[in-house]
Order: C-alpha cells, then sequence, then structure tokens
C-alpha cells in the first residue's frame, strides 16, 4: 500500500492532454496506479482486491500499483493532481471525482444477487428501543466517510425528509467507514448508525457482527453501485485496454473477484449517477467543503 507522498514522488506513467506524449501507444505505459476508496479498514481492502490487481497487471502486461486514501477524498485530490489513472469510487465520492478530478465513469459492479443496487442500512442495538428514524430525535449518530453515499449522503436526506436536522436534532459524528460504524453501534459507542448493505452482509457473514444483537430498523431505495472511473485525459488506447480487462475478468479469473463483493462488472456511463447529484443538490451539499 502507497503514502499519498509517495503516488506524489512517482513519475508520471500515462499521458497527459496536451502534452508531447499523448499520441504515445498505450503499449508504451509502464504503469497503472488506481486508487480505492477506504470504505473499510485499508489493509482489509488491500488484501480484498490483491486478486484483481494481480489480474490487471497480467491482463495489462504492466506494474499496477493500487492507493487507498485516509478517506475518500484523498482518492479524489489524488486523481485531480494526476497521481492517479483509475479508481473505484463509491458513488457519492464518483459525482466529487467527475466535477473536480476530470474522472470517468465506464464499469458498474454486479453483486452476489445479480443487481448493480445496493441501500444505505440504519442499524442499531437490539436493546436500543429505536424502531424508526423518527426515534433518532436526541440520539447519537455516527455517518461514515462524509464522501460516502451509504455513509452519509443517502441517510442525511432520508433523516431530513423524516423531518429531523442531523446536525440540531441529533449528536452525528462520522467514524470514516462502514465497518467502524457497524462496530460503534456494537460497542454501544453510539446508538445508531448508516452503512452500505453489502458490507453489512459481510459483516454478519463473518461473524463480526450478529443480528441477535445489531439489527436494521431503515433501508433506501435501491442505489447505483459504485463505479470505476478513469481520469478523462488518459490516452484512448489504455482506456479501452483497462476497460475490457474488467468487463472480461469474471470469464478469464474470476478468483480475482473473490472478496470485493461483486461477481462481475458491466459497462456504465456517467449519467446513471445523477440521481446521486440530485440528492446532493436537495441537500445544498457544497461539494467543494468535503475535498
Amino acid at each position: 500500500m502507497l503514502a499519498l507522498g509517495s503516488l506524489l514522488l512517482a513519475t508520471a506513467a500515462c499521458g497527459r492532454s496536451g502534452e508531447k506524449n499523448q499520441g504515445s501507444a498505450a503499449s508504451q505505459v509502464t504503469e497503472l496506479r488506481i486508487g480505492l476508496i477506504p470504505s473499510e479498514n485499508a489493509e482489509e481492502i488491500m488484501k480484498r482486491y490483491q486478486g484483481l490487481v494481480d489480474y490487471l497487471s497480467k491482463e495489462l502486461n504492466i506494474k499496477v500499483t493500487p492507493y487507498v486514501s485516509t478517506d475518500y477524498t484523498g482518492v479524489i485530490e489524488a486523481m485531480r493532481a494526476k497521481h492517479l489513472d483509475v479508481a473505484f469510487y463509491g458513488p457519492f465520492s464518483y459525482i466529487l471525482a467527475a466535477k473536480e478530478a476530470g474522472a470517468e465513469a465506464f464499469a458498474i459492479g454486479i453483486g452476489e444477487d445479480g443487481k448493480d443496487t445496493y441501500h444505505s442500512l440504519f442499524i442499531t442495538r437490539k436493546d436500543s428501543g429505536i424502531n424508526s428514524i423518527a426515534d433518532l430525535r436526541g440520539k447519537t449518530f455516527t455517518f461514515g466517510d462524509p464522501a460516502s453515499t451509504s455513509g452519509h449522503l443517502i441517510p442525511r436526506y432520508m433523516l431530513t425528509k423524516a423531518g429531523l436536522d442531523p446536525d440540531k436534532d441529533m449528536k452525528v459524528q462520522f467514524s470514516g467507514g462502514h465497518d467502524a460504524t457497524a462496530l460503534a453501534v456494537k460497542n454501544k459507542k453510539v446508538d445508531a448508525g448508516a452503512m452500505a448493505s453489502e458490507i453489512c452482509e459481510k459483516l454478519v457473514k463473518n461473524n463480526i457482527i450478529s443480528p441477535d444483537e445489531v439489527i436494521v430498523f431503515a433501508k433506501s431505495d435501491p442505489l447505483p453501485h459504485s463505479p470505476w472511473a478513469y481520469r478523462n485525459d488518459l490516452l484512448q488506447d489504455l482506456k479501452d485496454k483497462v476497460k475490457k480487462a474488467l468487463l472480461e475478468v469474471d470469464q478469464k479469473a474470476p478468483d480475482a473477484l473473490k472478496g470485493t463483493n461483486f461477481t462481475k462488472f458491466k459497462e456504465v456511463d456517467d449519467s446513471r449517477y445523477d440521481i446521486i447529484r440530485d440528492v446532493a443538490k436537495t441537500l445544498n451539499l457544497d461539494l467543494r467543503k468535503l475535498k
């Protein structure tokens, strides 16, 4: 795992708009730098995606260097500074990256349920006495990362729709990740929290949390899964090769997907995430302040 400083010192491997090497063939690229948002503990993220990193390196015949930032916006900043070529964003962090870093969505994950959607879940301890969003008034509550879709944007929207002002009617904090949110609720550090459905399911499967003690009391409408996105100024040949490799991984190396929560990837375009933009606009969130 690379620290951001290491990326800043790295020699740029890919052509940029307006530079003399823009016309170079993708075959001359020697390294692909990919970013992964820290939806969970960074070491866990690296472990889960190592198989996919190895597959991409073999398929593209170049070195693939993964990077997990300390927060979601760290990946956005790294791409904006052209220190990352491709990144796996959450829906909300993607729309910020598209605006601020020239990110271009090209693939979306398909879950084990065969769908390209997931949910934001509100969780609490079974013995908390909380049964609905309305019961959260005056309670302690944790979001995930400020730029998280299911850990912040959508639950904030749901709270607002229910007539609650999270910053006035509750005592809120940010855990930084979905696993941290689950543990905070389990260990009674907070009364309730919000997290991604697929990560909640994984934590239950791995016996990190139990439905006998942690329950779901509210769920969002379906949300588009997280996208893979590349910088829009990458060489087109390189974009095509990266896209092709990811879209074919389930056929060529299905084991590389183990631990990623996905069974395959399919094409997606930017407009799929307009629903996320609409929610952010409704909440009047200043995306720049999240960086």
